[in-house]
């Protein structure tokens, strides 16, 4: 099983492909500033409980980083993410 984490940006949202398949998407709103939106996570039914949450957060949180943009965790999951991965809490905006 091949995971991937992309950046959709005509839809700003993040989504995690199981096998090329799309499993889940965390929205990533962002404005004219330097801050992206994080309001909602979703993995769909069949693709939970294999930990791809985690994988598509931290995978669209590196890329934040690597973007130089910080981010409000407006989603209670990414808040917990963030909150359990302290080595992310430098992006909170």
């Amino acid at each position: 099983m091949t995971n991937k984490v992309v950046h959709n940006t005509d839809e700003q949202r993040y989504e995690i492909l199981v096998d090329g398949i799309l499993a889940g998407f965390t929205e990533a709103k962002e404005g004219d500033g330097d801050v992206v939106v994080f309001p909602h996570t979703v993995v769909f039914e069949q693709f939970e409980g294999q930990g791809l949450a985690s994988q598509l957060v931290a995978g669209a949180l590196d890329d934040i980083r690597v973007r130089g943009k910080k981010i409000k965790a407006v989603c209670p999951y990414v808040a917990r993410f963030v909150e359990k991965h302290q080595d992310y809490a430098d992006l909170l905006a």
